[in-house]
């Protein structure tokens, strides 16, 4: 006969070993092991593009790893060739000097459905020299046009401690090669009279066109992202 004491110490060490032996599986005679958990994903590889427009070429990277949302939807418009023939039409020049150029499709039989807003908070991309961002009108809205930053722009990241819409502009990719052609664009002559609200006074007299927009396959590393 187990004596009280003993059998209450028994218990005792059986209540802790219990979940201990719980977590560990079965062993079955013949059984084959449990598979090992499975790798995460790598994260996409930039894709990069080749913007050929009547002022020179443009080589863009885009950023499918942390904007995925934008960046695919800048590729589909790539890969349906729904770029070709679009211009950079605005050449926006800040007082303190830096600014954007803005392209953009005005055929609405081209056009995809808009797509989700990615804010700069949460890709953690930022409005830098060089920089691709997605035009748009409330978050959400952004379809087909898109700017290239001439100069430090992050005024226009995400800025979630101000008022109003403080979600900012997604910034999907940025430019490799050919800033010289992006800033001989953002250079040329303004019309003062043509553009609505705040982009009057910002459009381009003779709006320089794309005239093809492909993938390029990388032929050397690309540099640090800012």
């Amino acid at each position: 006969m187990i004596r009280p004491a003993l059998a209450a110490a028994l218990a005792a060490l059986l209540f802790v070993a219990l979940p201990v032996a719980a977590q560990q599986p079965a062993l079955v005679p013949g059984a084959a092991p449990a598979p090992a958990p499975a790798a995460a994903a790598p994260a996409p590889a930039p894709v990069r593009v080749t913007l050929a427009t009547s002022a020179g070429l443009i080589l863009v990277e885009i950023d499918r790893a942390h904007a995925p949302v934008t960046a695919a939807n800048f590729l589909r418009y790539v890969d349906a060739r729904r770029l070709d023939g679009i211009a950079f039409f605005r050449a926006m020049r800040l007082a303190w000097g830096p600014g954007l150029i803005q392209a953009g499709q005005n055929q609405p039989a081209k056009l995809y459905p808009p797509i989700a807003h990615e804010p700069t908070t949460a890709t953690g991309l930022h409005h830098v020299e060089g920089a691709l961002s997605m035009g748009r009108n409330a978050p959400g809205t952004a379809r087909a046009d898109f700017s290239i930053m001439v100069g430090d722009m992050t005024g226009l990241d995400a800025h979630p401690e101000q008022p109003g819409d403080n979600l900012g502009y997604a910034v999907f990719g940025r430019v490799v090669e050919g800033m010289d052609v992006v800033k001989r664009i953002w250079s040329g002559p303004l019309d003062p009279a043509r553009g609505d609200g705040a982009m009057k006074g910002q459009m381009l007299v003779a709006p320089v066109r794309i005239l093809t927009a492909r993938r390029t396959p990388a032929s050397t590393p690309a540099s640090p992202r800012p």
